[in-house]
């Protein structure tokens, strides 16, 4: 019709005007600019930068000849790149001169490299049972065979014997516990139900150690748990509060968790006669309330009932016959109007110029080192890793990497090249946190019914003689543990008394560092390097804090989006925090500084109850309560989930064990002759927030205060005192979801604490750095 005709006549004499104002005669182009032959206008850094941005190659006529640095390689065009990229697998230069045969003559590898057809890498990958070469040469022929002291399963997995005939399919394919004569406990075991034998004195103990319970059975018990532990209260039917929902089956949870898509009620009844959700983001709402996918509006085919989805559409004008639309690489004529468009790696900057997406901005878009150019990245990696030629991932050289967890009454060990199953410590009561001194190759961990903690060397852990009590007094309910690797200091939470504490990691020396604000901790990891320490708390406000390892400087990193944060684990390279959320079902990641929060993997089926997590090379590994398994991931997409262990018995902490997840670094407590920073008690690391930051902090005991020198350690008013007490009620198994319990109001234990003049004692602190830079100061 007329007003129809009108409208088209009125668009094609705006994009004509506008046409004119920005391209066609030279001088047209604004400061700045550069003028094609095609009449397009550039932005002057865009000339003679070897990329075709006029589409008619006018921006890379009559360019000089570059000449490149001694450190570049010079590609046939002209065009220099880094020496370090020439025969790397990867062309940058223009015309693959940089990757031709002439110049990637074929050399030999020195000793410590193998041959991959033309590329050298690192020796300890040959007959690793992972194919890195593209042609297979560095497994070719290869067939492993296991050690006398370890099961061979049928796909060549290799198990310790201890795992064979134990009911569960280690293996993974049944071959473990194929031809398994019926299990016979010794006269020191105690028989389960299931079969399974678990020492004697776990019978009747008060905590079920059997599979099946049967251990703690009434009715083998004498009609009661058992044990030294009392038996828990009987369930009482409390009212809920004004944030909380009322199950149909009697419970109460949380409001904020009433219609979020995943029942929390035994009964699910908070996800029952919820509202209808309104359209997502991507489709279009038609007049009756129904949803079409966007695609379908102004298609020139009616797909609402009512017909809305072509109302006021306009059809048959095609704007990017004219001067492109006034786009500066791609036009997309659309049903209303038109799209300007940029092609990979570049990104729109005014609705119509495309200019380069700086890729590196993203901390994932590669494992490790990031190079931007333009309209492209290039991936590198640090010090001490290699480029896998066929993952294009970032390889760790050296020893084969191994998971390390613990499995409620042991700790398990697996090699995460060779696959390697084996047993490192058995026979424990309940382990629930574990750490590792790779150079000193010692190990600890928490045994919460025993709350004490432990430590050994590795390879005589098995021998439960050569274990080491390090921590075994004023501990209530030890959750995570961490270990300061440079300094040796260790560092856990304890959730019986909301404290956070660090020893020497003799266990000689022992300081509360925080105590208030805490609701639930539970992970804790540390980075000596900077001098922060990173914990979880899973309380009602739930949140993931930072402080200095001295336990100055505290501050918040998450709090919004957050509900269950269980186990956390640092990315050092990477500089990011990960972390599991069993509530939300996510792997999440962030930060140091908390910034740039990414959500890595969320799923109710793969994430059932995640417990802990650990990081190394590309892939993110988690052990899961309800699963009862381990599972691995890519930690930059989510992808590629895969089962390392399964049938387990309540995993709970996980780590990786390779030198390099624990880099070397200056002990600043012990550096220019003067031992522990010539401090009388603790020396501990101090964050590094600016370059004139301490070095360390002097510490005290409890009862003791610093004397003026901030080093030696006198008798005082000690700050343990406003330390609230363990909490009435909370039982040292409770791990799983949060409960309200009554204990004594840390708020009032501090009141009791004040000194005269009605200021609260804290705890005091050394600030030093190095003895050669300065003696002492903030």
């Amino acid at each position: 019709d007329m007003w129809r005709e009108t409208g088209k006549l009125f668009l094609l004499c705006l994009l004509l005007a506008e046409h004119h104002g920005t391209a066609g005669s030279e001088g047209e182009c604004e400061d700045g600019q550069f003028q094609c032959d095609n009449e397009r206008c550039i932005p002057n850094i865009w000339r003679c930068d070897d990329d075709d941005d006029c589409l008619d190659n006018s921006d890379e006529e009559n360019c000089p000849r570059k000449t490149c640095a001694p450190s570049d390689f010079a590609c046939q065009t002209g065009q220099c790149v880094p020496g370090r990229w020439r025969c790397d697998g990867e062309p940058e230069c223009p015309d693959g001169s940089d990757e031709a045969d002439s110049t990637c003559i074929r050399q030999s590898c020195p000793p410590e490299k193998f041959d991959c057809g033309g590329k050298c890498v690192s020796l300890s990958w040959r007959c690793d049972g992972e194919r890195d070469c593209e042609n297979g040469a560095d497994e070719d022929d290869y067939a492993r065979a296991c050690p006398a002291e370890e099961f061979q399963c049928r796909n060549r997995r290799c198990l310790a014997l201890a795992y064979v005939c134990d009911g569960d399919d280690d293996c993974g394919d049944g071959s473990d516990e194929g031809k398994c004569a019926p299990p016979t406990c010794s006269p020191h075991e105690f028989r389960c139900n299931s079969s399974e034998c678990v020492p004697q004195p776990w019978s009747c103990d008060g905590d079920p150690d059997c599979s099946d319970g049967s251990d703690e059975w009434p009715e083998r018990c004498g009609g009661a748990t058992g044990g030294t532990r009392p038996p828990a209260p009987p369930a009482r039917r409390l009212p809920c509060s004004a944030s909380e929902f009322r199950c149909s089956s009697g419970e109460c949870v949380r409001l904020s968790w009433r219609c979020d898509g995943d029942p929390d009620c035994k009964d699910k009844s908070d996800e029952a006669d919820c509202p209808v959700l309104t359209c997502r983001p991507d489709e279009f709402q038609c007049g009756d309330g129904s949803c079409i996918h966007g695609t379908k509006q102004c298609d020139k085919a009616h797909d609402c009932p009512d017909r809305s989805d072509e109302a006021g559409c306009v059809n048959g004008l095609n704007e990017c016959q004219i001067n492109n639309g006034g786009c500066s690489h791609i036009c997309q004529d659309r049903p209303i109007g038109y799209e300007c468009q940029c092609p990979k790696g570049y990104k729109l900057l005014d609705k119509r110029t495309c200019g380069d997406i700086d890729e590196c901005e993203n901390p994932d878009a590669c494992s490790q080192i990031c190079v931007n150019l333009k309209g492209d990245f290039k991936c590198e990696c640090h010090a001490g890793y290699e480029m896998d030629p066929v993952s294009k991932t970032c390889k760790a050289e050296g020893k084969s990497p191994y998971l390390m967890f613990t499995n409620r009454h042991e700790i398990r060990r697996i090699d995460l090249v060779k696959r390697d199953y084996t047993q490192v410590v058995p026979t424990l009561k309940n382990a629930v946190a574990i750490d590792v001194n790779v150079a000193s190759n010692r190990m600890f961990w928490c045994d919460r019914f025993h709350r004490k903690i432990y430590s050994s060397f590795i390879h005589e852990a098995s021998d439960p003689s050569r274990h080491v009590t390090l921590v075994s007094s004023a501990l209530h309910s030890p959750e995570g543990l961490a270990l300061d690797w440079v300094h040796n200091n260790l560092y856990w939470t304890d959730a019986g008394d909301r404290s956070i504490s660090v020893a020497t990691a003799d266990g000689s020396k022992r300081k509360v560092l925080i105590d208030s604000d805490l609701s639930e901790p539970r992970a804790i990891a540390v980075d000596p390097g900077q001098g922060f320490m990173y914990w979880s708390d899973w309380g009602s406000r739930a949140k993931i804090e930072k402080a200095g390892m001295n336990g100055v400087d505290r501050q918040v990193l998450v709090s919004e989006g957050i509900e269950w944060p269980n186990g956390i684990t640092l990315d050092l390279l990477s500089r990011r925090l990960y972390w599991v959320d069993s509530k939300l079902h996510l792997i999440c990641s962030v930060g140091l500084s908390g910034t740039k929060t990414r959500v890595v993997l969320t799923s109710t089926e793969r994430l059932g109850h995640p417990y802990a997590l650990a990081v190394f090379e590309d892939r993110v590994y988690w052990t899961d309560r309800e699963k009862e398994a381990v599972f691995g991931a890519n930690r930059l997409t989510g992808q590629e989930v895969t089962a390392l262990a399964e049938n387990l018995n309540d995993p709970h902490d996980i780590v990786v064990v390779h030198e390099l997840r624990q880099p070397r670094g200056t002990d600043s407590c012990n550096i220019g002759g003067v031992e522990n920073g010539g401090c009388d008690f603790l020396c501990l690391r101090a964050p590094q927030i600016t370059e004139h930051s301490p070095k360390y902090t002097c510490a005290c005991p409890g009862g003791q205060q610093l004397d003026s020198d901030m080093r030696h350690c006198v008798p005082g008013k000690s700050s343990a005192c406003c330390r609230p007490h363990a909490r009435r009620g909370t039982r040292a198994s409770q791990t799983k979801k949060p409960s309200t319990v009554t204990g004594t109001n840390s708020r009032s234990d501090r009141l009791s604490c004040r000194s005269l003049n009605g200021e609260a004692e804290g705890p005091k602190l050394a600030l030093h750095r190095p003895p050669f830079l300065a003696t002492a100061g903030p």
